[in-house]
């Protein structure tokens, strides 16, 4: 497994200041990449690195390419200029055109959508998790065990019958999730997880995040809830823009304000004294207690 990832904190345009030599090979590699939709700068110039294990928080305001970058690593979108790498391969489109490579590819990358109605498709939540173990053409009875164990876990058993676009929000979230970890994959990918739950359901997104694996899976989020960031994440990676603006460890990232505020990811309250005046104080999230 790799390191955990660099004990510094460094800043730079367009890239990233490391402190740690790291020896492995990554299971991404990310090289100057710049990618547009239409004339609009999605991404520019963007390099990152992510190593086995690593549990890595994409931090950053909407519209900072946060979604794009995590669309480019999953081989949903490619590069218009720079490269990509995932476990040393090329990860262009004409590599994923043959079958055998794309067939690993998936088998060991996991994708969570931010909407998770995108994602759902099944006449119900058994079928909607069983389904990436068919295409793998798993045994029958193998998918009947697996998907039962993924329902449990997950709190889903009771609703296995039920039409997935019927669900709460925070249901339709635990089966998108469930209907990727149960090919068990080295990587996932997750945007914007707890976005749009509530309390009780983004406890069970957070909790599951903390436990799955037992540390031996390689995780990104990207998320712009900073309040989850030291619990699932041992490293962050702020994006601006489409830049990568800078990279640290959670506790250095948090407690930095100004950098919190010019990156968009601190934001006012305003309050009205009975004086009649206002005032705009900045909100930073609840540090956490270990």
């Amino acid at each position: 497994m790799g390191s955990p990832g660099p004990a510094g904190f460094g800043r730079g345009d367009g890239g990233v200041v490391r402190t740690v030599t790291q020896m492995t090979e990554p299971i991404f590699d990310v090289s100057n990449v710049t990618y547009h939709y239409d004339r609009v700068g999605a991404l520019r110039g963007l390099n990152m690195r992510v190593d086995r294990g690593e549990r890595i928080a994409l931090l950053g305001s909407n519209g900072s390419g946060k979604s794009t970058l995590m669309r480019l690593l999953d081989g949903l979108y490619f590069p218009e200029s720079g490269a990509i790498t995932a476990f040393g391969e090329p990860l262009t489109e004409e590599r994923l055109q043959d079958e055998q490579f794309a067939r690993q590819f998936r088998r060991r990358i996991g994708f969570v959508f931010q909407n998770p109605d995108v994602q759902l498709f099944n006449p119900t939540v058994f079928d909607e998790i069983a389904f990436g173990p068919l295409q793998l053409e798993w045994p029958k009875k193998q998918i009947k065990e697996r998907v039962a164990g993924i329902m449990d876990l997950m709190e889903l058993s009771h609703l296995k019958d039920r039409p997935p676009h019927r669900l709460s929000g925070g249901e339709k979230k635990r089966v998108a999730l469930a209907s990727v970890i149960i090919i068990d994959p080295e990587v996932l990918l997750l945007d914007e997880p707890t976005d749009a739950l509530d309390p009780r359901s983004q406890g069970q997104v957070i909790d599951f995040l903390v436990e799955w694996g037992s540390g031996n899976k390689t995780v990104l989020t990207a998320t712009h809830n900073l309040d989850i960031v030291e619990d699932i994440a041992d490293r962050c990676y702020i994006l601006q823009a489409g830049a990568m603006s800078c990279e640290g460890v959670p506790g250095e990232i948090l407690g930095d304000e100004a950098l919190l505020a010019r990156t968009g990811l601190l934001h006012a309250h305003r309050h009205v004294h009975d004086s009649g005046t206002a005032h705009s104080h900045p909100h930073a999230h609840q540090r956490h207690q270990h």
